[in-house]
């Protein structure tokens, strides 16, 4: 069976919840040392959930995965808009592997949500499902977003608009 074109995916994350994705190179999908720091001495979630710091992969190891692809797709949506967008990403990862590109990898937004309280000692228990964060794993997802051409912003305060950014690498 041949694989499904990327811009089939692309409509399919529309379809799943997405207000916008694009087909981007993996290339530009960047890295930095400091975004964990932000994870770390900024989040009150920092060690509590196996998708983020410090179990997550580092930056150092996301580049090298990044690395290993040439496409990825870029997926948005805003804040109080029709889906999450970790939901989103895990969904998409496992339709891209389905549809024959068996790399698929995906990385959400923001902390799991899929139990109240993370089971760190034992394992997750929807590791199906759950995905690290872009940020947990070093991407500078305002330099990625940025560069390609989507809307990201810092907010003054929790009342402000936020975009919410994933990511499926796709080879």
């Amino acid at each position: 069976m041949p694989k499904k074109t990327l811009s089939y995916l692309r409509e399919r994350a529309l379809a799943l919840g997405a207000k916008k994705a694009k087909i981007i190179t993996a290339a530009t999908i960047k890295t930095a040392a400091w975004v964990r720091y932000k994870c770390q001495f900024g989040c009150s979630g920092f060690g509590m959930c196996l998708t983020c710091p410090p179990y997550a992969p580092g930056p150092k190891e996301t580049g090298e995965i990044i690395a290993g692809y040439k496409k990825a797709i870029l997926i948005h949506t805003p804040n109080g808009w029709k889906a999450d967008i970790s939901v989103i990403v895990s969904k998409l990862e496992r339709e891209a592997f389905l549809a024959g590109y068996y790399k698929a990898l995906g990385m959400g937004a923001g902390p799991c949500r899929l139990c109240r309280e993370c089971n760190i000692k034992t394992g997750c228990r929807h590791a199906e499902r759950a995905r690290p964060s872009m940020e947990a794993c070093g991407i500078d997802v305002f330099s990625t977003v940025r560069a390609n051409g989507l809307p990201i912003e810092t907010l003054a305060s929790s009342r402000c608009q936020a975009h919410y950014y994933g990511v499926v690498l796709v080879e």
